[in-house]
């Protein structure tokens, strides 16, 4: 098998998983399973005949194509090793890539140059609202075609283990799981060091969740929750949990695009209410001038090219930016109280709040950025000022906290080695569930750790 060195586009993915086939016909086999809303085929990869099913899904975030690549060395690596129908019980079913229309938005910089700059400027993400995964109203309301595919999908194969694969764009290595996956966080560990990846010890998407392991966060189970809230405690109805009822047990594998060593110091912070004052101040100076920029071009973006579709992500984070100002300033903590009060916090959680709020503002300005040049014009001369904004965050990123490219081999090689690592471990927990001894997923049986 090559390295990779680039991230594969939607088009080469369905390609490259047809010619595995042709070179596999005993053991590999591809279906269309749904179609996007734009009319791309959605494609399952089914390695192997074993009795137990695996879901892997790929491209849940139109912007974290890493796993693309990943599901195309898993499935090489299963029929290179012999193990799809000799050394394992498992068939591997691997969705190539759910959102399919999304990730051909960010095609413009999928192939390179990976730099900070050319990421977040030709970065596209979708709404809330039109992300597959997420549930606002329940399955029973699935508004997108997507949606109702990896449901349906789901529910025909009833697996054993989901795993969703997606990408930081800048931190670090962390999984999310819905019930505990034992050895877990020692082969993340393991692997991690192996090929030089930070763990994120203290993510900001799992910062009110319960610890399992170093880097290994239990989700909760999903409850109504408004817009805001569904960001900042990712408090939501999702496909993560609709298996449940099959014993199913999900994990959320995360691989960073730019690695930034400090999100894996999990010592105590010098001084968290001088950071916190830092990354909040920030955050909502950052707000301010995008809010002023925005105001100025909207008048003039009525007639871009599907301009609705691209302010839709720029209004969600103007919505939520003012609540995690007030959640992470302490002295607005003290003056008003917090809705949530945020847990005890370690170097890593600071470091993790300080990427999260400059990415949000990046985000929003790399989106503002694409929308303006679609337009084909400037009226209201923005893009200079974005550009100068997009240029003094990315040089945050890379010279006050260190973010380094990650190669995508290497990307998908942590990616493979930890699903494979869950895949492990949750067919142990089953069986020792069935053979009367304890289920060890259990969160009675299991310790947790509550930070």
């Amino acid at each position: 098998m090559s390295p990779l060195h680039r991230y594969p586009l939607v088009d080469e993915l369905g390609a490259r998983a047809a010619a595995l086939v042709a070179r596999h016909p005993r053991d590999a086999r591809l279906r269309r399973v749904g179609t996007s809303r734009a009319g791309t085929p959605l494609w399952l990869l089914s390695v192997g005949h074993g009795p137990r099913q695996a879901l892997v899904v790929a491209g849940p975030h139109a912007n974290e194509p890493v796993g693309g690549a990943t599901v195309l060395r898993l499935a090489e690596r299963v029929l290179t090793a012999g193990g799809a129908g000799e050394d394992t019980d498992v068939t591997w079913n691997l969705l190539l890539c759910l959102d399919p229309d999304g990730s051909r938005r960010n095609e413009d910089w999928l192939t390179g140059p990976y730099t900070l700059g050319h990421y977040f400027r030709h970065f596209f993400r979708p709404g809330f609202l039109e992300q597959p995964e997420w549930l606002p109203d329940g399955a029973a309301s699935a508004a997108l075609p997507e949606t109702r595919a990896l449901l349906a999908v789901q529910d025909e194969l009833r697996p054993f283990l989901q795993v969703s694969l997606h990408g930081v764009d800048v931190g670090g290595g962390f999984v999310e799981v819905t019930d505990e996956l034992p050895g877990l966080a020692r082969r993340l560990a393991h692997t991690a060091a192996r090929l030089g990846i930070p763990r994120e010890l203290g993510a900001y998407d799992a910062l009110y969740w319960p610890r399992l392991g170093p880097a290994v966060y239990r989700i909760p189970p999903p409850r109504r929750a408004g817009l805001a809230a569904a960001i900042t405690e990712a408090a939501v109805e999702s496909t993560w949990f609709h298996p449940h009822p099959y014993g199913t047990v999900t994990a959320v594998v995360e691989a960073p695009m730019w690695g930034v060593p400090a999100v894996a110091d999990g010592s105590p912070p010098a001084d968290r209410d001088g950071v916190l004052r830092t990354v909040s101040h920030g955050l909502r100076a950052d707000t301010r001038l995008l809010d002023g920029l925005l105001a100025r071009a909207r008048p003039h973006l009525a007639g871009a090219p599907d301009a609705a579709r691209l302010l839709a992500p720029v209004d969600d984070y103007a919505l939520v930016c003012p609540s995690l100002v007030d959640a992470w300033d302490p002295d607005t903590v003290a003056r008003d109280g917090a809705a949530r009060p945020l847990p005890p916090l370690t170097s890593a959680h600071l470091a993790a709040l300080r990427i999260a709020g400059r990415r949000l503002a990046l985000r929003t300005a790399g989106l503002l950025h694409r929308l303006v040049r679609s337009s084909g014009h400037d009226p209201a001369d923005v893009l200079p000022e974005l550009d100068r904004l997009i240029d003094r965050w990315c040089d945050d990123y890379r010279t006050g906290l260190g973010a380094r490219w990650i190669p995508v081999a290497r990307q998908a090689e942590y990616q493979t080695r930890v699903v494979l690592a869950a895949a492990e471990s949750a067919g142990r927990a089953r069986a020792c569930s069935r053979s009367g001894e304890p289920d060890w997923g259990s969160p009675a049986a299991v310790p947790i750790h509550r930070e």
